[in-house]
C-alpha cells in the first residue's frame, strides 16, 4: 500500500517577491515581475527585458564567504529550501537523517559561474580559472548544499529535464516517500540562467518575446498576439512529507499530493508534440496514479509559456485528457505574472497551486486581451476567481520532449489544517 504524502513546507524566490504569502498576494492583484533586465547591459542584444532579481540579497541565510563559493541558481535554492525548511517547522534534531533527503531540479544550472570561467580562461589563462569551478557550476550543487545545510543523509540528487525538471523532481520526491524510502523530503527547482549567454541563446532561437516597449505585457499565455517566452530567474521549494510523520509532530499540513505522472513526446527537442499526445499521456498518468476521476480536478496550473505552438499544444492535450470535462475547468498560466523560470518553474507554479487549493481560489492569466481561437478553454483571464477545489493540477513540459504533471488537494478523508 502506498504511503500519503503531504506538503507542510515551502519557500520561493521569484522577481514580484521572495516571500511565500506576499508572493501569493501579488499574484492574485494580477502584478507583474518583469521588467527591463538589470543584471547585465543589454544594449547590444535582441531581448532587454526578463524576470531578473536584480536586487538580489542572500541576506542572513549564509554568510559571504559561504555565498562566494556557490553559484547563483544555488543560491536561491539555499534561501527558498531554508524558508521551506523553517515554514514547515521541523526540527531537525528530531529527525532521522538517513530517512530524509533532497531533489532539486534545474535546466541549466551554474550557467553564472560557467561564463565567468570560460571569460577568466580566455584572457587571464588556464591557471585563473577558479578551484571552485566545479562544484559551483555542476547542477547538482543545490541538492548538496541543502543536504550539507540540513544533514540529510536520504536520497539526494538533481533532475535535468529542462523547464519539466522540478515538476520530475518533485515526482520522485513523492514516489521516496510513497514507497518507504524517505519520511521527508525538500525537493522543487533553481535556476539562474538570464546571463549574456543565456538571452542570446534563447533569442536566436526565436523563443523569446521581443516586446521591449512593454515588457510588463510581454508574457501572454494562449493570446493571439503572444510571441514568444519571457525568461525569468529563481527558486521554489517544499517539503514533503509522509502524512502520519507529519501528524505526530502536530505539523499544519498545507494538503496532500495526490498523484504524478510524466512522459515524452519522442518527437522534436525543442518543439512540442502539436497534437499534445505526451503531455495527455502525462496528465492521464497523474489521474490513474492519484486514482482520481477527470471531474475532480477543479483547476490547472498551466505550462502556458507563451509560445504559439506550445499553449496550442496543451489545449489539445487537456482536452483530450479531460473531454467535456475540460470546459469546466479554471486554467491559467502564472507565467503571465512571473515569466519562465525554465527548470524552477514547477516548483514555484506548485507552490501557487497548493494555496489555490488551500484559498479556493484561482490566481489569474493576465494579459490576455485576444483570446486565440485555438485556445479556446477557460484561462481566467486577467482577474482571479474564487472556487471551490479539492484538486489541482500543475504541468511542465521542457525542451528535449519532457513531460510533467503533478497533482495536489485538500487532505483526503480528512482537513488541511
Amino acid at each position: 500500500m502506498k504511503r500519503r504524502v503531504v506538503v507542510t513546507g515551502m519557500g520561493v524566490v521569484t522577481s514580484l517577491s521572495s516571500k511565500v504569502a506576499d508572493l501569493w498576494q501579488r499574484i492574485l492583484a494580477g502584478e507583474s515581475g518583469v521588467h527591463e533586465i538589470r543584471l547585465f547591459d543589454t544594449t547590444e542584444h535582441k531581448v532587454h527585458f526578463g524576470g531578473d532579481i536584480h536586487d538580489w540579497s542572500f541576506g542572513d541565510y549564509m554568510s559571504a564567504k559561504d555565498a562566494k563559493r556557490i553559484d547563483r541558481f544555488t543560491q536561491f535554492a539555499m534561501v527558498a529550501g531554508i524558508d521551506a525548511m523553517r515554514d514547515s517547522g521541523l526540527e531537525i534534531d528530531k529527525i532521522d537523517p538517513f530517512r530524509a533527503g533532497v531533489i532539486v531540479g534545474s535546466g541549466i544550472g551554474g550557467l553564472h559561474e560557467i561564463e565567468t570561467q570560460v571569460e577568466r580562461l580566455l584572457h587571464k589563462g588556464p591557471d585563473k580559472v577558479s578551484a571552485f569551478t566545479i562544484p559551483k557550476l555542476m547542477l547538482n550543487a543545490a541538492s548538496g548544499q541543502l543536504s550539507i545545510e540540513f544533514g540529510l543523509r536520504g536520497p539526494n540528487y538533481a533532475v535535468a529535464t529542462a523547464c519539466a525538471s522540478a515538476t520530475n523532481a518533485m515526482g520522485d520526491a513523492f514516489k521516496s516517500i510513497q514507497h518507504d524510502e524517505a519520511d521527508l523530503m525538500i525537493t522543487g527547482g533553481s535556476e539562474a540562467a538570464i546571463t549574456p549567454m543565456g538571452i542570446s541563446g534563447f533569442a536566436n532561437m526565436r523563443a523569446l518575446s521581443e516586446r521591449n516597449d512593454a515588457p510588463q505585457q510581454a508574457s501572454r499565455p494562449f493570446d493571439r498576439d503572444r510571441d514568444g517566452f519571457v525568461l525569468s530567474e529563481g527558486a521554489g521549494m517544499l517539503v514533503f512529507e509522509e502524512l502520519e510523520h507529519a501528524k505526530r509532530r502536530g505539523a499544519r499540513i498545507y494538503g496532500e499530493v495526490l498523484g504524478y505522472g510524466a512522459s515524452a513526446d519522442a518527437g522534436h527537442i525543442t518543439q512540442p508534440d502539436g497534437d499534445g499526445l505526451g503531455a495527455a499521456r502525462a496528465m492521464k498518468r497523474a489521474l490513474e496514479d492519484g486514482e482520481l476521476d477527470p471531474s475532480s480536478v477543479g483547476y490547472i496550473n498551466a505550462h502556458g509559456t507563451s509560445t504559439l505552438l506550445g499553449d496550442q499544444a496543451e489545449t489539445a492535450a487537456i482536452k483530450r485528457v479531460f473531454g467535456d470535462h475540460a470546459s469546466q475547468i479554471s486554467i491559467s498560466s502564472t507565467k503571465s505574472q512571473l515569466g519562465h523560470l525554465l527548470g524552477a518553474s514547477g516548483g514555484v507554479e506548485l507552490v501557487l497551486t497548493m494555496l489555490a487549493v488551500r484559498d479556493n481560489v484561482v490566481p489569474p492569466t493576465i494579459n490576455l486581451d485576444n483570446p486565440d481561437p485555438l485556445c479556446d478553454l477557460d484561462y481566467t483571464p486577467n482577474r482571479a476567481r474564487e472556487r471551490k477545489l479539492r484538486a489541482a493540477m500543475s504541468n511542465s513540459f521542457g525542451f528535449g520532449g519532457h513531460n510533467a504533471s503533478i497533482i495536489v488537494g485538500t487532505l483526503r478523508n480528512g482537513h488541511a489544517a
